[in-house]
């Protein structure tokens, strides 16, 4: 299992994923059909040419996945039991269908369930950065983490 253990974050510990990800119109394409989202500006290159980005932008939606999806193999890979929310999401550059992300996050914050001996809340600052350096994309995510069962079985 290459996801981590609650007991295994530490508050400030900032992961640098090595996968990264070059976004492709298809992608973009099948976000936005897939999600019913009629909006032209993802779909239509005459639309999108006349607004200030002058092509199409790639749906924010699928960004966001993206951006959680690349780092889920170093952290919570088999090690969650469910995203608990995501807030404070921002989009703060366009992204493009060409362009690479790569994902930086960061562990915020991290406590045990009161109600699951088994289980921790952790929370996860995402970063998703394009080929420029530029930061595309941030969101705070909490995640519902199984606890390593050696560390549930030595806890008081």
């Amino acid at each position: 299992m290459a996801g981590l253990y609650f007991d295994q974050f530490e508050v400030g510990q900032v992961f640098r994923h090595s996968v990264t990800r070059t976004i492709t119109e298809t992608d973009n394409l099948l976000a936005t059909v897939l999600s019913m989202n009629p909006q032209p500006l993802h779909l239509d290159a005459e639309f999108a040419a006349q607004t200030e980005f002058g092509k199409p932008l790639v749906n924010s939606m699928f960004t966001l996945a993206l951006v959680v999806g690349l780092s889920v193999h170093e952290t919570t890979l088999g090690t969650t039991i469910g995203n608990l929310g995501m807030k404070e999401v921002s989009f703060p550059k366009p992204v493009f269908a060409g362009d690479t992300l790569h994902v930086q996050t960061t562990v915020v914050s991290k406590r045990a369930s009161n109600s699951r001996p088994d289980a921790g809340i952790v929370e996860f600052e995402h970063r998703g950065i394009n080929q420029r350096g530029e930061v595309v994309c941030i969101c705070l995510r909490a995640a519902f983490m199984k606890r390593d069962a050696q560390a549930v079985d030595a806890a008081p």
